[in-house]
Formats: structure tokens, C-alpha cells, sequence
């Protein structure tokens, strides 16, 4: 127990790769194999969810700075150390990883039926490299998670997505590798900065905070170091027109990986820019203020219009997470506190209620195996709890007040306003086209007649698929009536953040 006190991160993270390359020795031939590896999987989830717990319980609400604080030497010699750490701002990230893994294998036990072990080994070898991007305080460990997350991703579409699953995969693959690089190129910079300013390397976020670098304008050595870093994390968002990945990933990839990949793996480029482009290069941010909030924009709308015109459930709700993360890039760029709140609630919201999406499209698909919204049509009739648990999710993804969706758009729209008035008019049409194709969507599948006799004997939510179900539909009107709840403890962070932000180009704004 001492060793937990003092290593609580480190066991956060490690734990589901541990359990995983365990998991691989159960031999799945063998009579009871198969159930016995599904509740190793799930039983190691719950795990990890319940040790994360405790970092939620011993992290001091008033902080701001870093708390649970681990180190030991990687490369010293070199600046790169083993440094993990938690503020408000990766907390609640952790906290929504380790919420979601349970749901994500519970939600596999129908749907996967081949190469078992390989896959719950690659679920929670990407819950390991996700946990340790948002815990990492050293930017080159910081990389290597980033980096590792790609492996187990790439495989779990290539392996268990659908027919054109390789493309997909590549695709994923080469976008946010690509994206990657200019990113090394700039952690070397920086590293090399600070031996120039302080005689000795260094990779740790908190040194690398205190680098002067000039940033007067667009050829300065913060904006080329911002529009490096800036890549890699619009990428990962996406943001437009950077999405195209998205959509091919997300169709193809199984349930649980469209899960992870919406729910999680969006957040690390809202992470990212939290975490490095915005602390480290405030004078670069101000610069390209208005042109990625244009960007934010153009995308919550863009992805509303296309996800209305989309013949695919699927393919709908993977073009409403472009429009979602469009109001996150543009909270986060209006730079005050309120809309930087509402942009981290927002990728928080985001991930509860697009999982639940890609969870409902998925029951459905196990049923049908097809995602045509024109293959339904009066599924009322015969999966009247499966209605009812759709409906509560939609209402959320529209952010129908009472919802979690709600908290998060009306922040971001109320401190953007503060900034441009003209964006925020254009970005709050898209709560207008968010409700029309969603709503038009669940008219067409729920409401009308029984179109197709292949609906006619489909049957309604079992006990383990409304166990996938229920904490999600928990935690929308949680989250909808609770905000409070997170903002205790994630106050403190944003408001460090925002300072840290814009110092540099305000230097009225005190640290």
C-alpha cells in the first residue's frame, strides 16, 4: 500500500498493460476460455477505474500546480526524464479513460468473436498509452505515449473494422504520423533552448515554461514552434480541413474502437493545445487567435452540414464529432476563462455522448448488419427501451438544457461572444443544425411505420447491453445538473492555464 501511496500515477498506468500481457496466457481453446478472458479483460478495467478513484480523492481541489508528482532518470544527460503529474486539467481526462474502458470491453463481448486475446490485449495496451499522454510531464514521454497510442489503434481497426478496414487504418495511421513529426523536430528545439538559456537540457513541461522565445510575428520562433505543434494536435481534433481521417476511421473501426477513438483519442489534440501549445508559445496563440477561430467555426458548421446529408448512422455521428470539436478550437482560442471551461466540458460531454452513439449504432448493427438509415424505421415498436435510451443520448449530443451537452456549448458561446460576436453568431447555428439532423435521424429510424419485415422480430436491449448503456445515461444528467462537480476541481487549472495563455501578450495579465 506505501508503494501505491507514493506511485499512484505509475500503477494508474501501467496496470492495464500488465493485465493484458497476463490476459494473453489464457488459453481461449479450452472450455470456459473465452468468458474466462472476457472477465480478466473487463474485471482489469474496473481495476484501473477503481485505482483512478483514488487520484480523484487525493487531489487537492484548491491546487493548481501539479500534484501526485512522480520522477525518476530516463536520460538525464540529456534533459528526458520519467515525470508524471496531474492538475485539474488531465484529471478529469484520466477520470473519463478509465469511466469509458469498462464500457468499451463490456460492450465487445458479442461483437468480437475472433482473435479474442489479441484484442482485449490492444484495448488495454491503448488504455495504457492513453492514461500516460495525459499524465506525462516530460514532453519527450509526453511523445512516446502520443506515439504508442497509433500502434494499438492502427491494429484494432486493420483487424476488426470493416470491409475497407486497411485503408482506414493506414489512412489514421499516416495522418497523425505525419502530423507527429514537425512535433519531434520541436521538442529538440526546445530542449536545445533551454541548454542556451540555462545551460542544461531539459524536457520538462515546468522548465520549458520558462524559455523566452521571441514572438513577435509570423516568422518568429514561436509561430513556426506553434504551427508545428499546432499540426499534429488539429489533426488529432480534428479540425477542418483536417478531418478527413475521421469519418473512413470511425465507419470501419469496430464499436469499441469508434468509442475509444471519439470519446478519447480526439481529446489528446484539446489536450495538447491546453497542455503545450498554448502555455509554451502565448505570443504565437495571439497571432493566430481569429484565424483558428475562424477554423472553429467553419467546422462546427461544416460538420453539421455534411453529417445532414449522410445516408449512414455511423458516417452521421462520426461528421458530428467535427462539428463538436469545432466548438472546443473555438472556446479554447477566445482565451478567457469561461470559454476555456466550456471547451474542456465540452470534449468531456463530447466523449459521453458520441461514445453512447457509437454504442447504440453498434447494438443496432449486431442486430442488423447494416447501418443504412433507410434499412429502419418504426423501431419504437419493437425496441422500445433501445427508443428510450437513443432519445436521452440524442437530447445530450443536441444539448438539450438538463443534458451535459448544454453546460459545455453555452459556456464556450458565452465567453466567445466576449472575443467576436460574428463568430459566435455563425458557431451558435450550428446548435440549430446539430438539432436538425439528429432529430431528423431519430425520426427516421424510431418513428413511422415498420418499413423492412427484417425489423419485425428484432429484439430489445438485453441486461448486459442496458449495463453498457446505464452509465453513460448516468453521467449525461450528472453532468447536465452537476457541473459544479468537475469545476471544483478543474477551476484552479483552467484559470492558471488562461494566465499562462496570455501573459506574454498581455502583460497587464499577471501569471
Amino acid at each position: 500500500m506505501a508503494w501505491l501511496d507514493s506511485h499512484l500515477l505509475t500503477t494508474t498506468v501501467f496496470l492495464p498493460l500488465v493485465w493484458a500481457v497476463i490476459g494473453l496466457l489464457i488459453p481461449t481453446g479450452a472450455p470456459g476460455g473465452r468468458a474466462a478472458l472476457r472477465g480478466w479483460s473487463l474485471a482489469g478495467t474496473l481495476l484501473v477505474f477503481a485505482v483512478s478513484l483514488l487520484i480523484y480523492q487525493r487531489y487537492d481541489a484548491g491546487g493548481a500546480e501539479f500534484q501526485l508528482a512522480e520522477s525518476a532518470a530516463w536520460l538525464p544527460a540529456l534533459g528526458i526524464n520519467y515525470r508524471l503529474g496531474t492538475d485539474g486539467i488531465s484529471l478529469w481526462l484520466v477520470l473519463l479513460t478509465t469511466f469509458l474502458m469498462p464500457v468499451a470491453v463490456l460492450s465487445s463481448f458479442r461483437a468480437i468473436e475472433t482473435r479474442e486475446r489479441e484484442y482485449y490485449f490492444l484495448l488495454l495496451f491503448l488504455e495504457t498509452a492513453m492514461l500516460g499522454a495525459f499524465v506525462a510531464l516530460d514532453i519527450f514521454l509526453f511523445y512516446v505515449f502520443w506515439e504508442m497510442l497509433l500502434i494499438p489503434m492502427y491494429f484494432l481497426i486493420g483487424i476488426w473494422g470493416g470491409k475497407d478496414r486497411v485503408y482506414a487504418a493506414m489512412k489514421f495511421f499516416l495522418y497523425t504520423l505525419v502530423g507527429s513529426l514537425l512535433m519531434l523536430v520541436a521538442i529538440f528545439y526546445l530542449a536545445y533552448q533551454h541548454k542556451l538559456q540555462f545551460g542544461t537540457y531539459s524536457a520538462a513541461f515546468v522548465d520549458l515554461y520558462r524559455l523566452k522565445l521571441p514572438g513577435a510575428d509570423y516568422t518568429s520562433a514561436q509561430s513556426l514552434l506553434f504551427l508545428a505543434f499546432a499540426l499534429a494536435f488539429a489533426i488529432k481534433v480534428p479540425l477542418f480541413p483536417l478531418h478527413t481521417w475521421l469519418p473512413d476511421a470511425h465507419v470501419q473501426a469496430p464499436t469499441a474502437g469508434s468509442v475509444i477513438l471519439a470519446a478519447i483519442l480526439l481529446k489528446m489534440g484539446g489536450y495538447g493545445f491546453m497542455r503545450i501549445a498554448f502555455p509554451l508559445f502565448p505570443q504565437a496563440v495571439a497571432l493566430y487567435q481569429v484565424p483558428f477561430m475562424v477554423l472553429g467555426a467553419v467546422a462546427v458548421l461544416y460538420g453539421a452540414w455534411v453529417a445532414m446529408v449522410q445516408p449512414d448512422i455511423k458516417k452521421l455521428v462520426a461528421y458530428s464529432s467535427v462539428s463538436h470539436m469545432g466548438y472546443v478550437v473555438l472556446g479554447l482560442f477566445s482565451l478567457n476563462s469561461i470559454a476555456v471551461t466550456g471547451s474542456y466540458y465540452q470534449m468531456l460531454n463530447h466523449g459521453i455522448s458520441t461514445g453512447a452513439l457509437f454504442l447504440l449504432v453498434g447494438m443496432i448493427y449486431e442486430r442488423r448488419h447494416t447501418r443504412e438509415i433507410s434499412a429502419f424505421g418504426g423501431l419504437t415498436r419493437v425496441m422500445p427501451l433501445f427508443a428510450v435510451a437513443f432519445m436521452i443520448v440524442t437530447l445530450s449530443s443536441i444539448a438539450l438544457p438538463g443534458t451535459n451537452g448544454f453546460v459545455g456549448e453555452f459556456l464556450i458561446l458565452l465567453g466567445a461572444w466576449q472575443v467576436s460576436p460574428a463568430l459566435t453568431a455563425v458557431a451558435g447555428l450550428g446548435v440549430i443544425f446539430g438539432a436538425v439532423y439528429m432529430l431528423w435521424m431519430f425520426q427516421r429510424v424510431m418513428f413511422g411505420p415498420l418499413k423492412h419485415k427484417e425489423n419485425e422480430g428484432l429484439k430489445d436491449l438485453s441486461f448486459r447491453e442496458m449495463l453498457v448503456l446505464a452509465p453513460m445515461i448516468v453521467a449525461i444528467f450528472g453532468m447536465g445538473i452537476f457541473p459544479n462537480f468537475v469545476f471544483d476541481k478543474l477551476s484552479p487549472s483552467i484559470d492558471r492555464f488562461v494566465a499562462r495563455s496570455t501573459t506574454a501578450a498581455n502583460p497587464a495579465q499577471g501569471e
